[in-house]
């Protein structure tokens, strides 16, 4: 799938969903900005008020908008968005420059996946280990890096299962169309194969072995490597990579 261009919604109320929420993460409608009043919509549409109701039921679910008595549909602000929700993510992806999605994502990872994998080494189950290792056998057969995509999420996902944290696992599932997105970016390197293997066999040695200071630095290695690997192919120095914008 290509979450960079989101296929048109099929039913009206998805379209109405998917062009309202994309309107709201694109900025063109704001932060404290009503909605279109109701009538607008239905018209604009050609749906009956139901319709429309439940489609803005979505919004809220989602963290977009709050709907005010007497007021309506009002944007909430942009630190209260379901930033993980499937839909507000693709949005999102869709709306920012490649680069400052890497980078925003690339944060979040270096914050928790090296202190996942060093509670993996400490928590994971003799299964829990041999899914890890299954996901890296797998990583290992792939021939191309589109075949690669999939055991590496797997791979990921597995770690975040070995730590016996739910909140973890659940963080590592919703990441994961995130995660898709940074890995088909750090894939477009000529010798991605070559060098995503020695450093995710790094990380499961670590796990297997048992060794918590040894799966956080491989992790840390990893992402590091991640991080240059991405600035390369999209340009710039890794300082410029890591320098907020302004705005």
């Amino acid at each position: 799938m290509d979450y960079r261009n989101p296929k048109q919604r099929k039913s009206m109320h998805g379209r109405i969903v998917q062009e309202l929420g994309m309107q709201i993460v694109s900025g063109r409608i704001r932060p404290g900005e009503r909605l279109p009043a109701e009538p607008t919509l239905c018209e604009s549409y050609g749906v009956s008020r139901p319709v429309l109701r439940e489609a803005t039921r979505v919004l809220v679910a989602k963290g977009l908008v709050v709907s005010k008595p007497r007021v309506g549909s009002v944007v909430r602000a942009r630190d209260e968005w379901h930033m993980l929700d499937p839909d507000v993510l693709v949005w999102t992806i869709n709306h920012l420059p490649e680069g400052e999605f890497f980078r925003s994502l690339m944060t979040v990872r270096q914050i928790i996946e090296p202190a996942a994998a060093a509670l993996a080494a400490i928590s994971a189950t003799d299964e829990d280990i041999a899914h890890i290792a299954v996901a890296y056998e797998r990583m290992e057969g792939a021939q191309t890096a589109e075949d690669l995509l999939e055991p590496d999420l797997a791979f990921h996902r597995a770690i975040m299962t070995a730590t016996h944290n739910d909140m973890l696992s659940y963080i590592g599932n919703m990441l994961s169309l995130a995660l898709s997105e940074s890995i088909k970016l750090t894939s477009r390197h000529p010798n991605t194969h070559a060098l995503s293997l020695p450093r995710h066999k790094a990380i499961f040695t670590a796990i297997a072995n048992r060794d918590a200071l040894a799966a956080r630095q491989a992790s840390v290695v990893q992402l590091d490597n991640a991080r240059a690997d991405a600035t390369s192919i999209l340009g710039g120095s890794p300082l410029e990579a890591d320098r907020p914008h302004s705005g």
